[in-house]
């Protein structure tokens, strides 16, 4: 787990998919339209729409959702605490096995926070 290197993972995921945003870029832009609007500043802030996000992904044990909603919430300004008790909030949702991604999304947070 400690040893998870995410910001390699979302830059392998963003180079595999090269080829498949060219093939399918009509179906891959309209992907982006809805990331774009979904996530927007609204009612909700988009930091809390990205530990949404982030929670999803925890629960739906997703390695690449976590680096990448990670990273997101860094640039927003997420605090560590805000991480715990969403995390935790994914535990009691998602049980053991959302437990064991936490972790992977605390060794994110320390990995791919500004400056490490």
């Amino acid at each position: 787990m400690g040893n998870f290197d995410h910001k390699g993972l979302i830059q392998d995921i963003n180079e595999s998919l090269g080829p498949f945003r060219k093939s399918q870029s009509e179906a891959m832009a309209g992907f982006g339209q809805l990331a774009r609007a979904s996530m927007a500043e609204g009612a909700i802030s988009a930091k809390h729409k990205e530990l949404i996000a982030l929670a999803i992904g925890v629960t739906q044990r997703c390695s690449g959702c976590v680096g990448f909603h990670v990273k997101a919430l860094h640039r927003l300004g997420c605090t560590r605490a805000e991480l715990e008790e969403m995390l935790a909030v994914c535990v009691y949702m998602g049980g053991g096995p959302a437990l064991m991604v936490a972790a992977e999304a605390l060794a994110a947070w320390e990995k791919m926070a500004p400056g490490a």
